[in-house]
């Protein structure tokens, strides 16, 4: 503990100590408001305490599932709150499906569709798909408005990964309702 005696207590109780965390640079939020102050402020440091989540996490993060080691960003706010460690990220729902349909367990690490190291707002269909040859993928949507042979355009019409659920890019009206009406060719 600093001796500055004043920082924490009163002078008229010594009993009480009146330390407001909320006032600080780091105010303390929930399973934060529970944690001793030696839990974060390590060997009585108490001025200079980084205020980032992985100086404390650091083994939650090295412990995670899945492995975080595969150059998850350091910022867990962005997966996890201090009410609730347990991620809220939920990648079938928020973003594309993983977890079930054709893609369930047909990857292993993260970097097999996010090719870009820390990068997980880019990703890439044509490293895995039979998408790979350009040739084929060119002949197989020749005359598909709009299309483009680049490593994320499949989303576009496939945002489910979905052959039969084909979707116009950038909107949600699908292209099967089209075809029904002779509009287009999914």
């Amino acid at each position: 503990f600093p001796t500055a005696c004043q920082q924490c207590h009163n002078t008229s109780n010594w009993d009480d100590a009146d330390f407001d965390h909320s006032l600080s640079d780091f105010p303390l939020t929930g399973a934060h408001v529970a944690a001793s102050c030696t839990q974060c402020h390590v060997g009585g440091q108490y001025t200079g305490t980084p205020t980032d989540c992985f100086f404390c996490h650091e083994a939650d993060y090295n412990a995670a599932s899945p492995d975080h080691n595969d150059g998850y960003p350091f910022e867990c706010v962005n997966c996890h709150t201090t009410s609730n460690w347990n991620a809220f990220f939920n990648h079938d729902a928020d973003h594309f499906p993983i977890y079930t349909g054709k893609h369930r367990n047909k990857w292993n690490l993260c970097n097999q569709c996010h090719v870009y190291a820390g990068v997980y707002d880019g990703f890439s269909c044509i490293e895995c798909h039979e998408h790979s040859n350009q040739g084929d993928v060119d002949d197989h949507h020749q005359g598909e408005n709009g299309y483009e042979y680049t490593p994320t355009s499949c989303y576009g019409c496939h945002p489910d990964g979905r052959a039969d659920d084909l979707r116009l890019p950038g909107g949600d009206t699908p292209l099967n309702s089209l075809k029904a009406d002779g509009g287009g060719k999914p």
